[in-house]
């Protein structure tokens, strides 16, 4: 059977309304269940309780959510793990009005990120058990939470839901950004510290909760390179013997022409610095267990069309398994 597993950074999937220049509340009659939520956001606002930093929040583009809508009905898959998108409602209306029901199996748990992006998984198969991992601290910072927004850990069942068929460990660890008015050495060095910090915690957490013939996936927007020595914890983990899925990962199609192209194909995340050449990276990765990795037949990269992105910076991936 051909099953196909995918990751998506869908970049700031927000339902908030814009109060910094004009609200954009729809006409609802009172009564209505989406007008509660209205007036409660509307109220938050008033109080500041949505700004993060000082800048407002605002709802994703419509034209970007019709694109990154269109970007997934065409990979078609059976499973789709995301990143950045706001909350549970926020999913469900995606899935349900801009996705015409595409996945009817759902997951996403509020996670630890202030900015309130979280991790979900999208599928055409029943879902088991979920787990959060968003509590998960390390010896280095027992006082802390480790991961910025969650590992979310999420059994995928087969069609009849009597038999779970793998699991789906999905991350979206902290970022290489760090703000302009910050020293940017010093918040590298903090960012990679957190960074590799969190592949630590995900080799244990996975190998503790897995058996050497598990059937899993370690997914999701990494935000570093696979390989980096930052993410060998478990990325090289001789104990959990991951294969990267996308290391031969076909584009759909050709990127567009740049003045500063890509060296290799297999890139997901593309950034570029002011006078510097354009940065490739595969930042969004699927690995593999032994017993996935044997089951593999393919792997793509949804290419975007627009240099700048189609509704993401990010592109989608997947890799197709013989299950």
């Amino acid at each position: 059977m051909t099953f196909t597993l995918g990751t998506f950074n869908v970049n700031n999937l927000f339902s908030r309304y814009n109060f910094d220049l004009q609200a954009e509340v729809p006409e609802l009659k009172e009564g209505a269940v989406a007008i509660e939520k209205i007036k409660t956001i509307i109220e938050q606002a008033e109080r500041k309780e949505i700004d993060y930093k000082g800048i407002g929040l605002h709802r994703k583009d419509p034209a970007e959510r019709k694109t990154i809508a269109e970007r997934i009905k065409t990979m078609n898959l059976d499973v789709l793990c995301a990143q950045e998108i706001e909350d549970i409602d926020t999913l469900h209306y995606f899935v349900t009005h801009e996705l015409n029901g595409f996945y009817p199996h759902v997951m996403l748990i509020e996670g630890n990120d202030p900015r309130l992006i979280d991790v979900a998984v999208m599928s055409k198969y029943p879902i088991g058990a979920a787990t959060t991992w968003q509590t998960a601290s390390h010896p280095e910072a027992p006082g802390e939470r480790v991961f910025s927004r969650d590992m979310l850990q999420v059994e995928i069942l087969n069609k009849a839901g009597t038999e779970r068929l793998l699991t789906v460990f999905v991350n979206h660890l902290k970022s290489k950004f760090v703000p302009f008015m910050q020293n940017q050495t010093a918040g590298t060095k903090a960012a990679n510290s957190r960074r590799r910090l969190q592949a630590e915690t995900i080799a244990k957490i996975v190998h503790n909760v897995t058996r050497p013939d598990s059937a899993f996936a370690i997914l999701g927007d990494m935000n570093d390179t696979p390989d980096a020595d930052i993410l060998a914890p478990f990325a090289a983990s001789p104990r959990l013997q991951l294969t990267n899925g996308l290391q031969s990962a076909e584009e759909t199609r050709p990127a567009p022409q740049s003045s500063s192209p890509p060296d290799s194909p297999v890139w997901t995340h593309r950034f570029k610095p002011s006078g510097k050449p354009a940065q490739y990276e595969l930042f969004d990765q699927i690995w593999l267990s032994k017993s996935l990795a044997a089951k593999q037949t393919g792997a793509f990269i949804e290419r975007r069309t627009k240099m700048g992105g189609n509704g993401s910076d990010h592109d989608p991936a997947w890799v197709v398994l013989d299950i």
